[in-house]
């Protein structure tokens, strides 16, 4: 059974799933309907080859066509890992010969999976030599007011983007954190970061190129198409922006709609022996400090990639071997092996090989010809920004919505005069909103708490509201970015 600590596979139910005793009848009839519609995919597809002019999709790619639906419908409904969805789908798109064995296997080669494998050794090392806490007793202590602490913690954690891939392994590192304050900390205040933390993980993993594995699966899709990709400074430069205004904008949403004037008006105690537990604080340790500076010398590298021209998953590899040395080292080469989510590189590995299918097929003609009708460029973006935001409602996981939307997103841009690299890049931001249930996103259910009930940190209705509440800002924030300051930045909108 998959456990809220994985850092990939989500929950064993989907939103559509029916939950133990319910009787609801959509719930039980939505999976068997829209099953229904997959057969249709091949007709649908048919029909549309003899309307459309020039665009004759062949058997490849309707199958292609066929098995990308199969594959949706079961990352929407099923309780099969998302995986062994993506691999067995490649798998089938290979024996059906639609793709060469070589497109599934070469991915698990790609700097993009070794990129992954160095940063999360590093991450290991970091989480494990007590750095968080340490950097959380530096910056609260002294601070007497609760909206100053929200807002301080929220871009603490928003720089955690550049420390651990994956939105997961930044919940992990901040939850001990979390639960250092518990003992300080009125309870409604409690509430209040239970939810703040968890959705300024998520709304600023657009900060860094490692901060999902979703922006690495957008990278390769673009490579792949040839297509220019992102370094991580001009990630940096787009996403760090985004990540620090829509974190602090929800980080006051939230902060406004669970207290009131009286309680944000209350004056804090907070002291560095209090957060560790009645212990003073001790002068920062051999094994933090080499710590840190392995961190820091990669994170270096990684933004001055343009100087030096060491690629950044030699960078990674090299920092990892550092973290892991003998000698200099703080953490056991394998033991963090053990730890890297090696089912979110296959993923991504063979989501890749999926979109590679969907493009060499030709399955992208029919999407461009019949998805397209009545959209211009400026309402194309305002789809994208709407679908990849709600999607999270369907398909949970983050890596598993950019392997459905980035393929559809970068064959449909050119058409309406869109810049595909901005568009991946918007939908990926977009996909960033995933607040509506604990189960929409790991970090909701890492720090909802205990599922009896009896430890929640919050209560799924107080999401839920929350959710309704930042839902309009973050779409019209990232319409706002998308049409102005991301082209000010340097990420053109229009071809």
């Amino acid at each position: 059974m998959r456990t809220i600590t994985d850092s990939f596979i989500g929950p064993r139910y989907r939103v559509y799933a029916t939950p133990p005793g319910s009787t609801s009848r959509i719930r039980q009839l939505m999976p068997i309907v829209s099953a229904l519609f997959i057969p249709m995919v091949w007709f649908m597809t048919s029909q549309a080859t003899s309307d459309t002019a020039g665009a004759a999709l062949d058997t490849d790619a309707r199958v292609t066509l066929v098995v990308f639906a199969v594959a949706v419908w079961m990352w929407v409904f099923s309780a099969v890992s998302d995986t062994f969805v993506a691999l067995s789908a490649a798998s089938v798109l290979v024996l059906l010969g639609i793709i060469s064995a070589e497109a599934l296997f070469s991915p698990l080669g790609s700097e993009t999976i070794w990129l992954l494998i160095g940063a999360f050794i590093i991450s290991s090392a970091v989480t494990g030599s007590g750095l968080a806490i340490r950097v959380a007793v530096r910056i609260s202590v002294g601070i007497s007011s609760p909206r100053i602490l929200v807002h301080v913690l929220t871009f603490a954690t928003v720089l955690t983007a550049f420390v651990v891939p994956a939105t997961s392994g930044r919940a992990a590192l901040i939850l001990p954190v979390f639960l250092a304050f518990s003992a300080v900390l009125p309870p409604w205040l409690l509430r209040v970061l239970a939810i703040t933390l968890p959705s300024v993980v998520l709304f600023s993993a657009v900060a860094s190129l490692i901060g999902a594995g979703a922006h690495l699966i957008t990278e390769q899709i673009l490579l792949d198409q040839g297509l220019e990709g992102f370094s991580f400074a001009r990630w940096l430069l787009l996403g760090l922006p985004f990540a620090l205004f829509s974190s602090h904008l929800a980080a006051e949403i939230i902060l406004l709609a669970l207290s009131d004037d009286q309680q944000r008006a209350q004056r804090l105690v907070i002291t560095g022996k209090s957060l560790n537990q009645g212990r003073d604080q001790q002068p920062l340790g051999a094994k933090e400090l080499r710590s840190l500076l392995v961190l820091g010398g990669v994170v270096i590298l990684w933004f001055t990639e343009s100087i030096h021209h060491i690629p950044p998953a030699m960078v990674a590899v090299l920092g990892a071997l550092l973290a892991a040395s003998p000698h200099i080292g703080t953490v056991d080469l394998a033991e963090a092996v053990r730890k890297i989510p090696w089912s979110l590189l296959l993923f991504m590995a063979a989501t890749i090989a999926i979109s590679q299918a969907l493009t060499e097929s030709g399955a992208v003609e029919i999407l461009t010809s019949s998805l397209l009708q009545g959209l211009n460029g400026t309402m194309f973006v305002l789809v994208i920004i709407v679908v990849s935001a709600a999607a999270h409602l369907v398909i949970q996981s983050r890596s598993a919505r950019s392997a459905v939307l980035i393929p559809i997103v970068v064959a449909l841009a050119p058409a309406v005069g869109v810049n595909p690299v901005a568009a991946a890049f918007i939908s990926t931001a977009a996909a960033g909103f995933c607040h509506t249930l604990p189960a929409s996103a790991k970090p909701l259910a890492i720090f909802r708490g205990d599922d009896t009930g009896a430890k929640q940190n919050f209560d799924p209705s107080d999401l839920a509201r929350m959710s309704l509440l930042m839902a309009p800002m973050f779409i019209a924030v990232t319409a706002v970015f998308a049409f102005y300051i991301w082209p000010a930045l340097g990420l053109p909108l229009f071809n």
